[in-house]
């Protein structure tokens, strides 16, 4: 299976088996991932450095403007879609296998997990993975600690409070907070 057949078998939002093709291939996947986080995490790099460890690890090039403060953590990368400009803080967690597509002149803060997959309810079922993608609009600020749930669109230009759980959409240029992270105003209400 190629990674490309695997992103859209992964887009497609069908359940996983457990032990499937598809399956197999995402725990190869995440070995590349373990590999390269771990040479982006080691030592010290320039950020000319980890842009091109990240763009090795995303098959995706990135721009100058991109920036990353280790340590950086990923399950895949080959689902991971940076917009130009995005700045991921330290201790950032991107399970991405069901992907997640950030927009340009996103702010990633410290400790940032965002998450694309879930299991089945069902005891038997529950090795098995559901894919939802994560998408991000342009000029998206997440706070510190802030938790993205799998399927949950962000809209262009709104912030997430530091430590919040975001489980529903939020609507372009607001502010949301809490857990579950509720919106509060828009970002131009003073």
């Amino acid at each position: 299976m190629t990674n490309q057949e695997f992103i859209e078998i992964m887009n497609s939002g069908d359940q996983i088996k457990c032990g499937s093709d598809v399956h197999l291939k995402m725990h190869e996947l995440s070995q590349e991932a373990i590999r390269i986080t771990a040479e982006i995490n080691s030592s010290y790099h320039t950020p000319q450095e980890l842009r091109s460890l990240m763009e090795k690890l995303t098959g995706q090039e990135l721009d100058e403007k991109f920036g990353l403060f280790p340590p950086f953590y990923t399950d895949c990368g080959k689902n991971l879609h940076i917009g130009k400009g995005v700045f991921i803080n330290a201790g950032c967690k991107l399970q991405d296998q069901g992907g997640i597509y950030i927009g340009d002149n996103c702010l990633l803060g410290h400790n940032t997990t965002i998450a694309t997959l879930n299991h089945g309810m069902l005891p038997e079922e529950r090795g098995d993975m559901i894919p939802s993608p994560v998408h991000i609009g342009n000029n998206v600020w997440t706070g510190s600690g802030s938790v993205i749930l799998p399927g949950v669109t962000i809209g262009d230009n709104a912030v997430i409070g530091a430590a919040s759980v975001v489980t529903k959409d939020i609507p372009a240029d607001m502010i949301a907070v809490g857990s579950p992270a509720k919106v509060i105003r828009s970002i131009y209400d003073k």
